[in-house]
């Protein structure tokens, strides 16, 4: 579809939805008393991470593939997608009994790879091609040429967006009250456009809030310039949400509807995660608990509202839970990496242990950087602190007993290198 269409029409997310209800899941709206309590607001999480593939891409795919014609179903379609695109692509495929070929980069974990499959079927070609995403990408592109098929695009399509829409739809279907914000990731931009649409044409007065990784804020970035600009580098840890470059489409309707922005450093998403998970039972993927950090820099806005945030998935992976563990504890303060050169002196291992670190420090990584001079080479520290406000001691301790250090936590092309 072209991009010089700058609105949607409600009607079609209506339509969408009567055409995809029996397929996807309707999911709850749930009332969360824990965040609640804490926010001094009514907080309503839309748990899209129950979804039928454990995330709302699977609207955009199926009422985007359900409209095709019958010759262009018999030719097949094509995707690009690292998670859970692919997946939504996979099981609409099944579901329509139309073959797709889907392209992941060489490097997506086997888990996603093995759902995708799952979904699909004797209905999915999987290629694994290139080493990023935009390699797979591009390649997709490429077969969707020589062999004339349909290109299913994740967010920059009016169908896709429609679709994605039908979340907004659910949201205000379950709602008797007023709402006052409603928060949701931003990648592409797919969601919040539809969503956005829908609610702002029936409930002008709700504010759309748009959340995105401190490592991959695309969307501020286009709207700083006024046009659709493209990231060098993401931060790729919000997966779900980590893209260079959004949709020409989603730019333009997201410029009329989205209020306000938030910024959430990664390793917050990583606290977010881990407190959903032990105090409210939900295993969301780091775009889905992303939106729920951002009620901390609007609460005093929130306060005594009805708010919404969409949890937009649960595709996470149990190997990430150490990488997502680490991150939260050096974002809060509790962990703490430094090369620190050791005096040349008598004992100064024993004093580092028992005068500089304390009672209850611990020590979690400690490697020489220089495996062949041990008596000279710096040492690669890691200290975990049962209290954050140990830090400043700690620090002073060093500096008191002749410990010269460099905090990697504060470089992070140190970091980077070696954590």
């Amino acid at each position: 579809m072209g991009t010089q269409l700058q609105s949607i029409d409600v009607k079609d997310i209506v339509i969408a939805h009567q055409r995809i209800k029996d397929v996807i899941t309707k999911t709850p709206l749930q009332k969360d008393p824990i965040l609640s309590e804490k926010y001094e607001c009514n907080v309503f999480l839309k748990r899209e991470d129950l979804q039928v593939v454990r995330s709302f891409k699977i609207r955009g795919a199926y009422h985007f593939m359900q409209g095709l014609s019958t010759a262009e179903l018999q030719k097949g379609v094509v995707c690009a997608s690292a998670g859970n695109h692919a997946q939504g692509v996979a099981f609409s495929c099944n579901a329509l009994k139309v073959k797709g070929k889907v392209f992941m980069p060489t490097t997506t974990p086997r888990q996603k790879v093995n759902r995708v499959a799952f979904f699909g079927g004797e209905y999915v070609d999987i290629i694994l091609t290139g080493d990023t995403f935009d390699d797979a990408s591009d390649e997709s592109k490429q077969y969707c040429l020589e062999h004339d098929m349909v290109f299913i695009h994740p967010f920059d399509d009016y169908r896709t967006i429609v679709g994605q829409g039908t979340v907004g739809l659910e949201i205000l279907e379950a709602m008797d009250e007023p709402i006052s914000h409603v928060f949701m990731s931003v990648g592409g931009g797919g969601l919040i456009s539809g969503v956005g649409s829908y609610i702002k044409n029936i409930s002008p007065d709700t504010k759309i809030i748009g959340v995105e990784p401190a490592g991959a804020a695309s969307m501020q970035a286009s709207f700083q310039a006024n046009k659709v600009v493209k990231l060098d580098y993401v931060d790729k840890f919000v997966d779900g949400a980590s893209v260079k470059r959004i949709g020409d489409l989603t730019f333009s309707i997201a410029q009329k509807i989205v209020d306000g922005f938030a910024t959430i450093p990664e390793g917050k998403v990583c606290s977010t995660m881990l407190s959903l998970y032990s105090e409210n039972a939900i295993v969301a993927e780091p775009a889905g608990a992303m939106p729920v950090s951002a009620l901390d820099d609007y609460r005093e806005e929130i306060k005594g509202k009805n708010v919404v945030v969409v949890v937009s998935g649960g595709n996470n992976d149990i190997d990430r839970m150490q990488d997502i563990k680490e991150r939260s504890l050096i974002y809060e303060g509790y962990k703490h990496y430094f090369i620190v050169s050791f005096p040349q002196r008598a004992g100064a291992l024993r004093e580092f242990l028992t005068s500089v670190l304390g009672e209850n420090d611990d020590i979690t990584r400690f490697e020489y950087t220089k495996k062949n001079n041990r008596d000279r080479g710096p040492v690669l520290v890691g200290v975990e602190l049962q209290n954050k406000e140990d830090y400043l001691p700690l620090i002073n301790r060093m500096a008191e007993k002749g410990f010269s250090y460099i905090e990697i936590n504060k470089d992070q092309d140190l970091f980077q290198l070696l954590i």
